[in-house]
């Protein structure tokens, strides 16, 4: 199993930036796929974003695109989603996952993904 602790919530003004980080840790198979997702309540879990970790390669909302950056560090130990130009809408519970390569890496459905973070709040105001 893979475990996985987000920091870096908090607040901005629209336009604004922050960045989210989290901690990713446990076997290597289980976190091939490793992504951001938010939720807000009364609604369904969303998926931001997400990359394959031993490919590099990225997915991203069509939400977030243009705006929002995921990557990992060289160690792949983690995950960033830098986000730009913030909008009240990005207001959110956020959310780092985690799973093997099942369903290939992009596919960002939430229930796919197997393990979890505990979430960071990012509260943007107009």
């Amino acid at each position: 199993r893979v475990q996985l602790v987000e920091s870096g919530g908090g607040s901005a003004q629209t336009g604004g930036s922050l960045r989210l980080s989290c901690a990713i840790s446990g076997d290597a198979y289980s976190r091939q796929c490793v992504g951001w997702f938010r939720q807000v309540p009364g609604k369904i879990r969303e998926g931001v974003a997400d990359i394959d970790s031993e490919r590099g390669g990225t997915t991203y909302a069509d939400s977030v695109k243009g705006r929002f950056i995921v990557s990992q560090d060289n160690d792949k130990t983690t995950l960033y989603l830098s986000m730009n130009n913030l909008k009240p809408e990005d207001t959110a519970m956020y959310y780092c996952a985690a799973r093997d390569r099942r369903y290939r890496c992009g596919d960002l459905r939430w229930d796919i993904f197997i393990d979890w973070g505990q979430g960071t709040q990012v509260t943007v105001s107009s």
